[in-house]
């Protein structure tokens, strides 16, 4: 999976939402959302991807990055244990009377430069990485009151980098955007049984050779790819939770336990067995 737009779902009342240690190493996920994130991650060794900017950190990173910018799960290809907590604001959060208290002047410029896409060394990551690893055990209104905090601490130091010299621009517009929520859709809903590219070029109104190019542009995937990551993701989810492989082979959508096996060892790095025994 390689360009998403995520849909994310916030707790009812919430300005802001808390993900600690979301394990998604083994898949490849490029996307990007309306809300803010602030990621911290402790690992050995880990790659960054966001927006045009590729580069590799060592120990830890701490990275704000701003509304709609694609970026790449920061935890994928790492086979070591590692920690990490994701912080996702509204993309509203600095509107209304937020944007004219003074008090806030310097978070305000920090979401501003976000659109750059901010990244944060020494004492100030760690400081803040901590904190934020212990940021879901307090209450809604301490959360709240920290997430300022916290912002305010990253507001005022002078040891972050921009990782791009100008605010960067998604390209992709909000037709092409809304045509592969639509693909997404269908699949969740359908990819138990078989999909032909006939039939999901008819949904996007493209013909099968333009809904191919259109797809391969926007996931960087042919549409067989990501299917089979998708059902593969499903297929690790009914494993965990104690079916057998010949009943998530048929129940995620594949006709063939062989070719089952084959694209859950290509996409996992090991066969459905080893899978389900560790």
């Amino acid at each position: 999976m390689k360009i998403v737009f995520e849909d994310i779902k916030r707790l009812a009342g919430s300005s802001f939402r808390i993900l600690v240690n979301p394990k998604l190493n083994d898949f490849y996920y490029w996307h990007f959302h309306p809300e803010f994130e602030l990621t911290f991650i402790v690992a050995p060794i880990g790659t960054l991807r966001i927006g045009n900017y590729v580069g590799n950190f060592e120990g830890s990173d701490l990275v704000f990055i701003g509304s709609n910018i694609p970026h790449l799960n920061f935890d994928y290809g790492i086979k070591t244990e590692y920690e990490k907590v994701v912080l996702q604001i509204k993309e509203d959060f600095f509107k209304n009377d937020f944007i004219a208290t003074p008090e806030l002047a310097s978070i305000y410029e920090l979401f501003e430069n976000s659109k750059r896409v901010v990244c944060f060394q020494g004492e100030i990551k760690e400081k803040v990485g901590k904190r934020l690893q212990a940021i879901h055990l307090l209450t809604h209104f301490e959360q709240f009151i920290e997430v300022l905090s916290l912002f305010q601490i990253l507001a005022t130091t002078a040891e972050m980098t921009l990782l791009h010299d100008e605010p960067f621009e998604n390209l992709y517009n909000n037709k092409e955007q809304l045509r592969l929520k639509v693909v997404y859709k269908f699949i969740e809903n359908n990819y138990q049984r078989a999909i032909s590219i006939e039939e999901i070029s008819k949904l996007t109104n493209l013909s099968m050779a333009a809904f191919c190019r259109y797809f391969k542009k926007m996931t960087r995937l042919t549409f067989t790819e990501f299917l089979n990551q998708y059902r593969i993701e499903q297929a690790k989810r009914l494993l965990k939770s104690d079916k057998n492989v010949t009943e998530t082979c048929y129940d995620c959508g594949f006709e063939s336990l062989s070719y089952f096996n084959r694209v859950f060892k290509k996409v996992v790095g090991k066969n459905p067995i080893q899978f389900k025994k560790k």
